[in-house]
């Protein structure tokens, strides 16, 4: 073992819909924004401020596919994974960075009412563990 430690856990809502991304050989990646809240009192006016953090979140192949299916906008998920900070030239030619966090579990957390329109929810919530084999450095985004 190495000594070190990468691992992000996460509980917050989509701040958008699944963006699909689908590759040659049958591979895709979802990619969507993870919105997470602190509340804290602010001690000299004793006002309550909420505080947002934006996470960009990347799934893979089978698990990508089950999030796009179920998970919208606004809904609710934990996720596990890992950071992972990449660069990539623009069109414009400038460099451009991100941080991303690759998730290899999730659990979906909104309660689905039984209606017309979502019966084709299955009736435990999906839960997955999925750890690609795709080295992040091979696909070309």
């Amino acid at each position: 073992m190495n000594g070190t430690l990468n691992k992000v856990m996460l509980i917050g809502h989509l701040g958008d819909d699944i963006k699909m991304h689908y590759f040659e050989g049958g591979n895709c990646i979802g990619r969507f924004p993870l919105a997470t809240n602190e509340v804290y009192i602010n001690k000299q006016t004793n006002e309550k401020i909420t505080s947002t953090e934006w996470h960009n979140l990347v799934v893979r192949n089978k698990a990508a596919e089950i999030c796009e299916k179920y998970l919208t906008k606004g809904d609710k998920i934990y996720v596990e994974g890992r950071i992972k900070s990449r660069q990539w030239q623009a069109e414009d030619g400038t460099t451009k960075y991100t941080t991303e966090i690759q998730v290899t579990e999730f659990t979906f957390l909104n309660v689905k009412k039984d209606t017309e329109s979502n019966k084709h929810l299955p009736t435990s919530e999906p839960k997955g563990n999925f750890d690609s084999n795709i080295d992040s450095n091979d696909l070309p985004y």
